[in-house]
């Protein structure tokens, strides 16, 4: 019981990794508050989760609704212990064909959201408090179509490195999560991409996407006091696919 009653916040946590991440949690102890923007989803993750989950729904990307989301949680709780910022969206758009519309919807989530929910619950976060940022390993690998997605995470790590120098004197540690591709609903709903998941994980040194607990059980580690003098880290969680990749059969 790593995290016995710590409580945590995971925005984005009604499916994929943060769900997992939710999940974990609960096992471990904490209660937890997802968010998501479909009602329906929500409410069927928090049924999944029992009765140490509470479920808000909010828009990552609107500031009103993270300022909104901060206020319900410190009325529910008083302080938060976890903060798993994880909300997220990707869309692929080729160097050349980038529209202001793509850029502001992977921006607004992936950043800015990311930035301001961090920076509206900062008041309430607890002595020794974990923040978590779900980037990605598009932050430094090169893939064609996701430059602006890659540098939604790459500025979601800088961030995150200052953040952790800043808020050390709170004794808040702030560190990053960078995952490769992982067995999400997305994924597993991409029928038309079938082949080139297939083709993609062939490439894989162990041949197979992350699972979406194995990116949890990290998580679990970096919110606990296990990993009480990690702060400004990032941690790549890809099997190895992101090492030395032109030198990969």
């Amino acid at each position: 019981m790593k995290l016995k009653d710590k409580v945590a916040v995971i925005t984005g946590g009604s499916l994929g990794i943060g769900f997992a991440t939710a999940k974990q949690f609960i096992t471990e102890g904490a209660k937890v508050v997802i968010t998501g923007r479909n009602q329906k989803v929500l409410d069927d993750a928090v049924k999944s989760l029992g009765e140490d989950a509470v479920g808000v729904r909010s828009d990552a990307s609107n500031l009103d609704d993270i300022s909104k989301l901060a206020e319900q949680v410190k009325s529910l709780f008083g302080k938060v212990n976890i903060l798993v910022v994880n909300a997220g969206v990707s869309s692929m758009e080729p160097v050349g064909q980038i529209t202001e519309e793509t850029f502001h919807r992977i921006m607004d989530l992936n950043f800015k959201g990311a930035v301001f929910t961090t920076e509206k619950f900062i008041p309430i976060l607890s002595e020794g408090a974990s923040v978590i940022h779900i980037s990605s390993v598009s932050a430094f690998a090169v893939a064609p179509g996701t430059a602006i997605y890659a540098a939604s995470k790459a500025a979601l790590n800088a961030y995150s490195r200052t953040a952790a120098i800043e808020l050390a004197a709170k004794n808040i540690r702030v560190n990053a999560i960078n995952p490769a591709m992982t067995e999400t609903e997305m994924v597993n709903k991409s029928e038309g991409l079938k082949d080139l998941h297939a083709f993609f994980k062939n490439k894989m040194p162990f041949k197979r996407y992350a699972e979406p607990s194995e990116v949890a059980k990290l998580a679990v580690f970096l919110a606990s006091d296990d990993a009480s003098f990690i702060s400004g880290a990032e941690y790549t969680i890809d099997g190895a696919v992101t090492v030395n990749e032109p030198f990969r059969a």
